[in-house]
C-alpha cells in the first residue's frame, strides 16, 4: 500500500518557518530544518524550498528581526512629535520593548550581523533598521537639541544606554515597570548630556 504525501497546505511557507524558528529559539529549542517541518506538518524535504540549510533559515530570521525592529522604530519616532526628548523616549520605548520582548532574536540578529560571512542582505536589514534612529541625532544636530560631531558616535552612546538597561530587564534584574522608569530617566540625563554648551 502506497503512503500518499501530506498535502502541502501552508499559505506561505517561509512565514510559517521563520515564525515556528522563532517561538522555537525563545523556547531556547535546538533549531532543525527537519524539525521545524514536522512540527508545522509539512515533509521534512519542504523547509528547503526556502532555506537551503540552517544557517540559511537564522539569516533569514535575523533579517526579519531585523525589518521588524526597524518597522517598529520608525513607527515610534513617526509618532512622537517633533520634540527631541519625546523623540528620543520613543526610540528608547520601542527598542526596549523590541529587545525584551523577542531576547532570544535579537541576540541572533546581532550576532548573524557580525558574522564574517554574514549575508550583504542581512547587513543592510541592520543598517536599515537603524536609520531613522541616526536620523534623529542628524535632525537633533540641525535644531541645535544636539552637540554637533559624528552623529553616529553620538547615537552609539545613547543607543548603548538604552541597550544595557533592555539587558538589565532580560536578565531579571529589573522589571518593565522599573524598566520604563529608569528609560525615562536616561533620557532626560542623554538629553540634557547631548545639548550643546
Amino acid at each position: 500500500m502506497a503512503v500518499t504525501p501530506r498535502p502541502y497546505h501552508h499559505g506561505n511557507l517561509r512565514l510559517a518557518l521563520l515564525e515556528q524558528a522563532e517561538r522555537t529559539l525563545a523556547d531556547g529549542g535546538e533549531l532543525s530544518l527537519r524539525e521545524l517541518a514536522r512540527q508545522i506538518g509539512v515533509s521534512h524535504a519542504a523547509p528547503r524550498r526556502h532555506f537551503p540549510d540552517k544557517q540559511a533559515l537564522l539569516d533569514a530570521l535575523a533579517e526579519d528581526g531585523f525589518e521588524r525592529l526597524g518597522d517598529a522604530l520608525r513607527d515610534a519616532l513617526g509618532k512622537a512629535g517633533d520634540d527631541f526628548e519625546a523623540r528620543m523616549l520613543a526610540f528608547a520605548r520601542a527598542y526596549a520593548g523590541f529587545a525584551v520582548d523577542h531576547a532570544a532574536l535579537l541576540e541572533l540578529m546581532f550576532a548573524g550581523k557580525h558574522r564574517p560571512d554574514a549575508a550583504e542582505s542581512l547587513r543592510q536589514a541592520a543598517d536599515r533598521a537603524f536609520e531613522a534612529s541616526l536620523a534623529l541625532f542628524v535632525e537633533g544636530q540641525a535644531t541645535g537639541d544636539v552637540v554637533a560631531g559624528d552623529p553616529e558616535r553620538i547615537g552609539m552612546v545613547a543607543f548603548g544606554t538604552v541597550h544595557g538597561l533592555a539587558a538589565l530587564a532580560n536578565s531579571q534584574m529589573l522589571d518593565r515597570a522599573a524598566l520604563d522608569d529608569l528609560l525615562a530617566a536616561a533620557v532626560e540625563r542623554l538629553v540634557l548630556g547631548l545639548r550643546p554648551r
